[in-house]
Order: structure tokens, then C-alpha cells, then sequence
């Protein structure tokens, strides 16, 4: 048996009259930058989330950097994020003109430790970045009382958590903006790069919105400099013919994790995902934590299953970061889990005999190391 660690034809083969109905569309009608489907797009995905406003951009990177940048972080600026996250929403802060300061992560969660915010929060401190990894809701509340007590910005990174949900509300709508993507393996994913912001800001809004347009709401009207960061109209077409699943694939999700919490259960060198109380994890990935994480990974390839690690090198180790100075001790948790993470396959098109072949795979491992 071979299984993907993403099966995207699967999902597109359950819905290719739709998708390709949408791109024909688009196609036939030459409308391939912004138009109607961008703006039914952002129209939808606010909706969805009960906000007043979306803008499309072209992935999740630029999401955040444009956010960073509408919000004024600039030079001499820090922006506190976590320390196991995608380079994406570090160096964005830096691309800024910020510098990032991380925070190590949650034992049980794998989110920022709230408890270790304060001690890095300085007079330059003007932002923090939320991240809910894996489909994982960070401890909102304790977020945006620091950022409420300091007087600092918050913006959510959900670009692993479509209707993630902590304490009955969706996240991405606890900060002052939130960002998203739509790379292609998300929950929601575009067949190429895209992204959006979300916010309930006004002004905030209008700045996102013409800071990716090259400065501009009017063509040739540039009232400041900016960028070239547009969704393009193949891609919302996707994603507003992909939205109406979004709920339905999510609830699959959820029932795949419960399937794979069932046949893991009582491997001791295997801990299986905790879910923070209070919320709806929607699993992005299915991350557990083994031992012997190099030989299991063989022994399920050799098997036809493929894995993958979210992430190898918390940010504070990569050589990118190396001039902040950070040692192997000041991230304990991070440093721990480095070597122990194992993402499993996962997908809403993942069949329950799939995943009791996996668990039957991991627990022969271990049977055969334990001989």
C-alpha cells in the first residue's frame, strides 16, 4: 500500500467538474488579475468568518509582510513570534525592517508559551505574532492581555488553521489582523501560490489593500509606494469553487485525528497530539512524537507511507538567525522536541483503512526495535 503524505489528486478528482468549470471560466473570459472572482473570493471568505474585510494577495509570506508594514513596524522595531514556526513570518519581520525575537513553545500544545512572553517584551517590543501551528489554537487570551497591558499590535498567523476555533470564535479574529494561505496543501489550498488578510480595521484595510496594489486603490492614483502582491483570478476561482467544502473537509479531518488517536493508543514511545480545551484543533497536520524518529521514518517508506517533520531546526538554530546569538538551552521545550516530531499523512480524503494500516506500520517498529 502507498500513501501520500498529501493527496491533492483526490481531492481534485471529488470536485473536477467544479474546479475545472472555474478555471475554463476565467480562461474564456481573459480576466486573469482581479475582476469579479477576486472580489466574490474575498466577499465569501469574509463571510465565512464574519469580518468586515478581505484582501487578496499573492501567498501567505506577503500577507504578513504587508501587514508588519501597515502597521508601522519598521527599523529598531521587535516583533515577538514563536521559535518552531515557517521562516515565513520571521523574516517578514525582518524584511520589515523589525527584528524578530522568538519565544520557546508549549510542552503540551506546541504553541508560544505565554508564560515566557513578559520576559522578552522590551521598549522596542511593538507587535506580536500568533501562530496557530498545525491547526492548533494559541492561548488567545493571555496574548491579547500582554498585548493590551504593553500597549502592543497583534496579528494572528492562521496559515495552518482555516476555522480553527478557540473558545466558540474562530482565531484570526482576536488580533488587529490576521493573515492566511492558500499554498496548495493547506485546508484550503489554490493550485499555485495565494493568500489574504483579514481584518476588521478600516483604515488598516484600505493601507493592506493599496500597499499590494503598488500603492494604489485607482489605477495610476499611487498614493504611497508598495508592492506587487495581487491574488490572481485562476486561483480565487479555485478557491470560491473549493470554499463551500472548507466546512465538510474539516469535519473529516477531526473524524481522520480521532481514527489515528484510536490506533496509536498505548504505543509508549509514541505521545499523540494534545488539543488545547476549549477548542477545535482542524489539523493541518498531524504531528505526534516518537522515539527513534530517523529508523521509524525508514521503516515507513520501505512500507509506502510518507512522513514529514514540522519543522527540523526551530528558527532561533538556523544559520539565518545565528547573529541573534541564541543557545541550544534558551528554547528548552523547542530543543527537545527538534529530533522527536513526526508529521503523519493527513488529508480529508484519508480512508480509515489508510490510517489503521499506518498505525498497524508504526506499532510493528516498534514491536520489532522492542525484540
Amino acid at each position: 500500500m502507498y500513501i501520500p503524505f498529501v493527496d491533492l489528486k483526490k481531492q481534485y478528482l471529488s470536485i473536477k467538474e467544479e474546479i475545472d468549470y472555474a478555471i475554463k471560466q476565467v480562461i474564456d473570459r481573459t480576466m486573469f488579475i482581479g475582476g469579479e472572482y477576486v472580489k466574490n473570493f474575498e466577499s465569501e471568505f469574509a463571510k465565512l468568518y464574519g469580518v468586515k474585510h478581505c484582501i487578496g494577495v499573492a501567498n501567505g509570506t506577503d500577507a504578513i509582510y504587508i501587514s508588519l508594514k501597515m502597521l508601522g513596524i519598521g527599523y529598531g522595531d521587535e516583533v515577538i513570534t514563536v521559535a518552531n514556526t515557517w521562516i515565513s513570518t520571521a523574516e517578514t519581520i525582518t524584511q520589515a525592517g523589525g527584528k524578530p525575537v522568538f519565544v520557546d513553545i508549549e510542552d503540551n500544545y506546541r504553541n508560544i508559551d505565554t508564560d515566557k512572553i513578559e520576559e522578552k517584551i522590551t521598549k522596542n517590543t511593538k507587535a506580536i505574532i500568533a501562530v496557530h501551528l498545525y491547526g492548533q489554537a494559541a492561548e488567545m487570551n493571555k496574548i491579547l492581555d500582554i498585548c493590551k497591558k504593553y500597549g502592543l499590535y497583534l496579528i494572528e498567523d492562521c496559515a495552518q488553521s482555516h476555522l480553527t476555533e478557540y473558545r466558540g470564535k474562530y482565531v484570526g479574529l482576536f488580533g488587529d489582523i490576521a493573515t492566511f494561505s492558500f499554498y496548495p496543501g493547506k485546508n484550503l489550498g489554490a493550485y499555485g501560490d495565494a493568500g489574504c488578510i483579514i481584518t476588521n480595521n478600516d483604515y488598516l484595510a484600505e493601507r493592506c489593500r493599496m500597499y499590494a496594489n503598488h500603492g494604489a486603490l485607482v489605477k495610476h492614483q499611487h498614493k504611497i509606494e508598495g508592492i506587487n502582491s495581487r491574488l490572481d483570478s485562476i486561483q480565487a476561482a479555485i478557491l470560491l469553487a473549493k470554499l463551500p467544502y472548507l466546512k465538510k473537509w474539516t469535519e473529516l479531518r477531526i473524524k481522520n485525528a480521532n481514527i489515528y488517536n484510536k490506533e496509536l493508543q498505548g504505543i509508549e514511545q509514541l505521545a499523540i497530539p494534545e488539543v488545547r480545551p476549549d477548542t477545535i484543533h482542524t489539523y493541518h497536520v498531524y504531528c505526534v512524537t516518537v522515539e527513534d524518529r530517523t529508523n521509524l521514518q525508514k521503516y515507513l517508506k520501505e512500507k509506502g507511507i510518507e512522513t514529514a517533520i514540522h519543522y527540523p531546526t526551530p528558527l532561533p538554530f538556523l544559520e539565518s538567525y545565528s547573529y541573534l546569538g541564541y543557545k541550544e538551552k534558551d528554547f528548552p521545550i523547542s530543543n527537545k522536541l527538534k529530533n522527536k516530531i513526526l508529521s503523519l499523512p493527513m488529508y480529508p480524503e484519508l480512508e480509515e483503512e489508510e490510517i489503521a494500516y499506518i498505525g498497524n506500520k508504526i506499532r510493528e517498529f516498534y514491536n520489532i526495535k522492542n525484540k
